[in-house]
C-alpha cells in the first residue's frame, strides 16, 4: 500500500480520520508482516514505533520522493526502530533506466546526516535492503532474497575487472567495493530461479531490441483525438488543482521528520 509519500497525504489523513493515516489503517487491522507501506516519507516517530512493533514492512523509493518532490524518508530511524525496509524504484528512477545498482548507491548516501558519528546507513545495510529486505516486504520472503539451499536460485553475475579496474586497495571491503563501483555494463548475467535470463549482454527470453523498436515505431503515430483532448484536459485542470493545495497544508502539523540537523 502506498503509504505518506507525500504531506498533502498526512494532511488528508488528519483531516478524513483525524488521525495519522498508519492510526487510521491500524484499526482495521492491516499493519503486520503481511503489509509493506510503500513510500512512509512522513511518518512521525509514534507511527515508525508502531510499524516496527507490528513487523510491518517499507518499501524506500529515494530516487522516486526526490523525483517527485515527497521528501526524504527517514531511513536512519526506521533501521534503528528495527522496521523491515527494502529498496523500490516505483517506476520514476532518477534516470528512467530502473538501474538498481544506482538506487543502491543513492540510497546509501542520501542519508548522511552531519556528524562523526556512525548513524548513517552502511553498506551492509543497503545490500541487505535490495535483497532479503526487499524479499520480506513481498509474498516471497521465504524463497527468495538469500543464496542458500531450498531458495530459488536467483543471483547476478558482475564482472569483478569493472569493479576492480584499475586499482582497488585490498583493504576496502568487497561489498563497499560492489555497491560503490559496479555498473550495470558490468553486468554479465542474470539467473531467477535457477533459469539464466541476461548472459553475455543479451536477454534470453525477450527480444529487447526488436520490442524497443515496435514501441518506437508505435509511438511515431500522430495522437488520437481522445488522446488529444485528455491532454489539453489535464493543461486545462492544472491551474485548479494548484489552487487547491495551495493553502491545504497545515505546517505546523506537517514539519518533516528528516531535517539536516537532526539525527534521524
Amino acid at each position: 500500500m502506498h503509504l505518506l509519500e507525500t504531506a498533502y497525504q498526512k494532511e488528508y489523513a488528519h483531516r478524513r480520520g483525524g488521525c495519522s493515516a498508519v492510526e487510521y489503517i491500524d484499526r482495521f487491522g492491516l499493519l503486520g508482516p503481511h503489509m509493506t507501506l510503500g513510500h512512509g516519507v512522513w511518518l512521525n516517530e509514534k507511527d515508525i514505533d508502531r510499524l516496527a512493533e507490528t513487523g510491518t514492512c517499507v518499501c524506500h523509493n529515494c530516487s522516486s520522493n526526490f523525483r517527485l518532490r515527497s521528501g526524504v524518508a527517514a531511513l536512519n530511524r526506521l533501521e534503528a526502530q528495527g522496521v523491515y525496509t527494502g529498496i523500490g524504484i516505483d517506476e520514476a528512477g532518477i534516470n528512467d533506466d530502473r538501474d538498481m545498482l544506482q538506487e543502491m548507491r543513492m540510497v546509501l548516501r542520501a542519508h548522511r546526516v552531519p556528524g562523526m558519528d556512525d548513524s548513517v546507513p552502511t553498506a551492509a545495510q543497503v545490500f541487505r535492503m535490495a535483497t532479503s529486505g526487499g524479499a520480506k516486504t513481498t509474498v516471497f520472503g521465504e524463497t527468495i532474497g538469500t543464496l542458500a539451499v531450498g531458495r530459488a536460485a536467483d543471483m547476478v553475475l558482475m564482472d569483478w575487472r569493472q569493479i576492480s579496474y584499475p586499482y582497488l586497495d585490498q583493504e576496502v571491503p568487497l561489498l563497499d567495493a560492489v555497491l560503490l563501483r559496479a555498473k550495470t555494463e558490468g553486468v554479465r548475467g542474470v539467473v531467477c530461479d535457477g533459469e539464466v535470463i541476461y548472459a553475455d549482454g543479451k536477454f534470453t527470453k525477450v527480444d529487447r531490441d526488436g520490442a524497443l523498436k515496435s514501441l518506437h515505431d508505435e509511438l511515431q503515430n500522430a495522437l488520437t483525438d481522445d488522446e488529444v483532448d485528455r491532454r489539453g484536459l489535464s493543461k486545462a485542470l492544472l491551474p485548479h488543482v494548484k489552487a487547491f493545495y495551495a493553502n491545504y497544508i497545515d505546517p505546523s502539523r506537517h514539519e518533516p521528520f528528516y531535517k539536516p540537523s537532526s539525527r534521524v
